[in-house]
């Protein structure tokens, strides 16, 4: 496993094209404006009086009035300054003091979705993927609940190898099997790993664990733009699911935001059951959150000396540079060079200890 330089994990001066969480939905309503500084770039969302939620470029083409302060009309907003209207493309569709309109240039305007209640945004010209799922969930109606917003002190990739650094598990959280991940790489943007061990029956407590499998201890982690993932938990009869979304800053941290999801069931059954399992995933995260927060908070990540039992994070390593990237705050143009590379390992497949 020879090391050589990486040009995108853990690399702050660029970021993976993809979806990101910018805001709670709650937390925008109609007609409102939010002003947002995300992954370099000044935004200006807003939702529209139909109910619609958009992003575009913060700054007025004419003066540059930040467009937050201005007001929503329609599908519409119009910059406090001048009262210069924009439609929701980001086009000049009015000057008040004047008829013609031509040569006004486009505000850059965003792909924005809602899904588990929050407000996601595309950082680059059109989204190729869709929002990032649970893959046991892919098809299923579901139904989640927000965690709470989070800051740790290092990058985003850095957080999202943790769950896959099998070493950890023992050494941190004394977990009683030694995981082994096996990789699937579904396409450019989505990994997933999956524990392939069974629960030993050394001891009285493993034993017990042991009766609610029938195969391996069920440990699933599913990777979009190596920035959101979520975690599969639990015996055969109740898998328990959890989303954790990063977006770096500047100075690479890592502004999270937990989702706790469960399949949705219908009637007096779910009405009552639902719930029950949201708060046991809130308290299956917090569980393993709770042992890595100083980890996260001192950790200056250089991995100088891998060894096989490294095998899942170099595989997340790898499919991380090769992912299409942005330059910090330049969402739409190809990245042209890169600053303060970071280490990196050889690109060739490396297999899983078995």
């Amino acid at each position: 496993m020879s090391v050589v330089e990486t040009k995108v994990f853990n690399n702050r001066s660029v970021t993976i094209e993809g979806w990101y969480w910018a805001l709670r939905s709650k937390d925008l309503k109609t007609k409102q404006k939010i002003a947002l500084h995300i992954l370099g770039r000044d935004l200006v969302f807003y939702r529209s009086e139909s109910g619609r939620v958009y992003a575009m470029d913060a700054h007025c083409p004419h003066m540059g009035a930040h467009l937050a302060e201005g007001s929503v009309e329609g599908e519409n907003i119009r910059c406090l300054f001048h009262n210069w209207k924009f439609d929701s493309q980001g086009g000049c569709i009015e000057i008040p003091c004047q008829k013609s309109i031509q040569g006004v240039p486009r505000i850059k305007n965003w792909p924005v979705q809602e899904k588990y209640g929050l407000v996601w945004i595309w950082n680059g010209p059109q989204a190729q993927q869709p929002i990032p799922f649970v893959p046991e969930l892919e098809n299923t109606e579901t139904t989640s609940i927000l965690g709470k917003f989070f800051v740790k002190e290092c990058h985003p990739n850095v957080m999202m190898i943790n769950a896959i650094d099998i070493q950890h598990f023992t050494s941190v959280h004394q977990l009683p099997v030694n995981l082994n991940m096996d990789t699937v790489v579904r396409n450019e943007n989505h990994i997933i790993f999956s524990n392939t061990t069974r629960v030993p029956k050394g001891s009285l407590l493993t034993r017990f664990i042991g009766r609610f499998y029938k195969g391996p201890l069920t440990y699933i982690l599913s990777y979009w733009f190596a920035s959101t993932g979520s975690v599969t938990v639990g015996p055969d009869f109740l898998h328990f699911h959890i989303i954790f979304s990063l977006r770096p800053t500047v100075d690479g941290k890592s502004e999270g935001q937990t989702i706790l999801i469960t399949k949705k069931r219908s009637g007096l059954k779910g009405y009552f059951l639902n719930p029950v399992l949201l708060f046991l995933s809130r308290m299956v995260g917090n569980h393993f959150a709770k042992g890595d927060t100083l980890i996260f908070k001192s950790i200056r990540f250089k991995m100088k000396f891998p060894i096989k039992a490294d095998s899942a994070i170099i595989s997340f390593i790898q499919h991380a540079e090769k992912q299409k990237t942005q330059a910090w705050g330049e969402w739409n143009a190809p990245q042209k060079t890169i600053s303060s590379p970071r280490r990196h390992y050889e690109t060739e497949t490396v297999q899983a200890e078995t």
